[in-house]
């Protein structure tokens, strides 16, 4: 079969690859279409190896058909042959085929097309654990999500607001590129300041009780002193500097939980509960169009630098997918 791979120049080719090996609990997808992350960029950059034993190309999120099970995946599972699905990966998406555990699987949703399911399985597992399982979100809470315009960040924002919780954003280009998703307060980072904008919210008593930020900086520690009591801030990436300055009393008298997470390094079992969760708590809420993922652009899988070349600019709001024919 054939995969994307990166040359030793950084450059990305597609090119001839082993195919997958099948294990008894896993199952064979003939891909569709495979979705884009940041942690993709990473992984070309050498910053972001794959888990052991996954492929060393990149892609973390697929959809497509299952064509070939193992016997225990059989025995375990309710899927089958010819069933499309949505699956998360270790690694190896860019590619013809990928062999996947039956329990990263999950159905399309109803409401889904196939280019829209692939944008589901890693944004949707990362948005559920850091709202639900690091954030304890709840009705009533206010969210602060970081780079608004981001992949992650529209599946976020209408996942929490489908969940009662109100949502400040910060971007740094036109708001009313995200008017869609919903978000309550829209900051533009380039033209305020969102310390000052936290300060204000808390001095309205309607300081933050959870933030998700991929962009870590000097902001972060600026930040800090607007949140609300018991504050849950969540540290995904450092997009904006891997330095920040705090004020140490600030945290012990504010209760405040600085918690550095990625979805990547979790468990293989505790991925499961997660998918298991999204397919129970989730997936009622995208069929009723309550969740929707929002697609910036579909390229061609031999496109895949021009593909990136969107993230890296950062063009993109909403995933970059790519497809496969």
């Amino acid at each position: 079969m054939k995969a994307i791979l990166v040359n030793e120049d950084k450059s990305l080719r597609w090119d001839n690859v082993p195919d997958p090996i099948i294990g008894e609990e896993d199952v064979l997808v003939k891909v569709e279409f495979a979705a884009l992350n940041r942690a993709d960029l990473m992984q070309r950059e050498g910053d972001y190896p794959p888990p052991p034993g996954c492929p060393d190309w990149m892609g973390l999120e697929v959809s497509g058909e299952i064509v070939e099970m193992g016997a225990k995946a059989i025995e375990k599972s309710n899927l089958k042959p010819g069933d499309k699905v949505c699956a998360l990966l270790g690694g190896g998406g860019y590619a013809e085929y990928v062999s996947v555990k039956y329990d990263m699987c999950m159905p399309v949703p109803k409401n889904c097309t196939m280019a829209e399911a692939a944008a589901i399985p890693e944004a949707f597992a990362t948005a559920y654990l850091k709202l639900f399982v690091e954030g304890h979100a709840k009705a009533g809470d206010t969210l602060l999500m970081q780079a608004g315009a981001s992949g992650l960040a529209s599946v976020v924002i209408p996942m929490a607001k489908a969940f009662g919780l109100r949502v400040i954003t910060s971007v740094i280009t036109d708001p009313e590129n995200i008017k869609h998703l919903g978000a309550d307060l829209v900051v533009n980072t380039k033209e305020q300041s969102l310390p000052e904008v936290l300060k204000n919210e808390e001095l309205a008593g309607r300081a933050i009780d959870i933030a998700i930020d991929c962009l870590g900086g000097q902001n972060l520690g600026d930040c800090l002193p607007y949140v609300k009591y018991g504050c849950r801030w969540i540290v995904i990436a450092a997009l904006a500097g891997a330095t920040t300055t705090i004020e140490l009393k600030n945290i012990y008298k504010k209760n405040i939980r600085i918690v550095g997470s990625t979805l990547r390094s979790r468990t293989p079992e505790m991925k499961a509960q997660i998918l298991a969760s999204l397919v129970k708590d989730i997936w009622p809420k995208v069929e009723a169009g309550l969740i929707k993922p929002t697609i910036h652009a579909v390229l061609p899988i031999t496109e895949a630098e021009t593909a990136h070349d969107i993230l890296y600019k950062g063009q993109n709001v909403g995933k970059v997918v790519l497809a496969l024919d």
